[in-house]
């Protein structure tokens, strides 16, 4: 059976390298078409090869995690898809969850272009997008009719986030506007504090800020849906701790973590070519490989804060199968990729499946859930 190439991971990807928000975008509209497009011979035989390259099926790589079911662990992390425009065919590429967003109660543009760069020589992307999105109204009604054409075959997350226009003494209406209007078309919800490119949304992870957000999003959802929270990278350990024990307060789901980081320290990458502007002086949040240790790093905190009782998915600098291993070793139960996926294509997807299952043989293990935290019950890899 006729199966896609390695010649259509840049075509669909990186058509346009010197412009990689274009050819996101462009990904995004081709995505959105075929779905459209659904149950026509031509859109149905293209999701049938992406599914015939990129899907694995194994018993061992199932989690079961508040009441939903995850084929395999590996999900694709907010900030691809906005709008969920191309949430109809995620599955198509092999993924076990994926997370829509970051959406906000108002539309907004985001933040001037440039504002998304390529930070090669780090195996890093550079963005400040600003959480550009047509707001939580528009994007429950393209769910509503995805749904319709196709129901969801695997878990759907969405990414709530404050809108700029909204003060921050107001920002628990707005998480709470955003979620009524989206709450029948999802699987499961996290709350977004911790994005840089929103001004002041980060001061939003203080206990004091972040507490009446989640009292007032508990309250509206009364337990119908699983609610998480993402947090920053950057967060120290003395922070971190309160924040774990707010999520254990309003018994949330589960942590994310983490989104990018602000940090410099340690890229190869002087200056952004782009701009030609020396990095430090650009704003914008880092992710891909700069970001793999300090995020596996906040995955054994949690997991031992916890005891592995609060599921934590992990996300930052996966690009192979043993980064995905050493995050799900440290404590996260689900996985999330982004930068490494536009590095790697999307045949990463299959081959860190793959490798997770001759990492479960390796070790003995009939399925992934063994694997959760092994290195912290093993008493190795701790935080010194």
């Amino acid at each position: 059976m006729l199966t896609f190439g390695k010649p259509f991971y840049p075509l669909a990807f990186w058509t346009l390298q010197s412009n990689p928000e274009q050819a996101h975008q462009q990904l995004i509209k081709i995505l959105n078409r075929i779905d459209r497009s659904r149950h026509s011979w031509a859109a149905d035989w293209l999701l049938s090869q992406l599914e015939n390259s990129f899907c694995q099926s194994d018993p061992r790589l199932v989690q079961n995690l508040w009441g939903l079911t995850f084929n395999n662990p590996l999900g694709l992390a907010a900030g691809f898809d906005k709008d969920g425009l191309a949430a109809g065919t995620w599955a198509s590429f092999g993924f076990g969850l994926a997370e829509l967003g970051a959406v906000t109660h108002h539309p907004q543009p985001g933040n001037p272009r440039p504002r998304l760069f390529r930070l090669p020589q780090d195996r890093a992307g550079l963005n400040r997008m600003g959480a550009n999105n047509q707001g939580a109204k528009v994007m429950a009604k393209t769910l509503q009719e995805t749904w319709a054409r196709h129901p969801r075959t695997i878990p759907i997350g969405i990414n709530l986030c404050k809108s700029k226009i909204t003060p921050l003494d107001a920002a628990a209406l707005d998480y709470v506007e955003s979620f009524r209007y989206l709450k029948d078309w999802a699987d499961y919800f996290v709350v977004n504090v911790s994005s840089p490119n929103t001004p002041g949304l980060r001061d939003l992870q203080a206990t004091e800020q972040l507490e009446p957000i989640i009292a007032a999003l508990q309250a509206e959802n009364g337990g119908t849906k699983p609610i998480l929270v993402k947090i920053s990278p950057d967060l120290n350990w003395s922070d971190l701790a309160d924040l774990v024990q707010l999520a254990k307060t309003y018994q949330l789901a589960g942590i994310i973590a983490t989104n990018t980081t602000i940090s410099r320290e340690g890229l190869k990458t002087q200056i952004l070519k782009a701009t030609g502007k020396d990095i430090r002086e650009e704003a914008g949040g880092i992710s891909g490989m700069p970001l793999q240790k300090r995020s596996t790093e906040i995955i054994r905190f949690i997991w031992q804060q916890t005891g592995g009782q609060l599921p934590i998915i992990g996300v930052g600098g996966i690009f192979t199968p043993l980064d995905a291993w050493e995050k799900i070793a440290a404590g996260a139960s689900l996985l999330q990729v982004y930068t490494g996926w536009i590095y790697e294509g999307p045949w990463m997807v299959p081959n860190i499946l793959q490798g997770l299952v001759a990492k479960l043989e390796e070790h003995g293990l009939s399925s992934l859930s063994e694997a959760v935290g092994c290195e912290n019950k093993q008493g190795v890899g701790t935080r010194e």
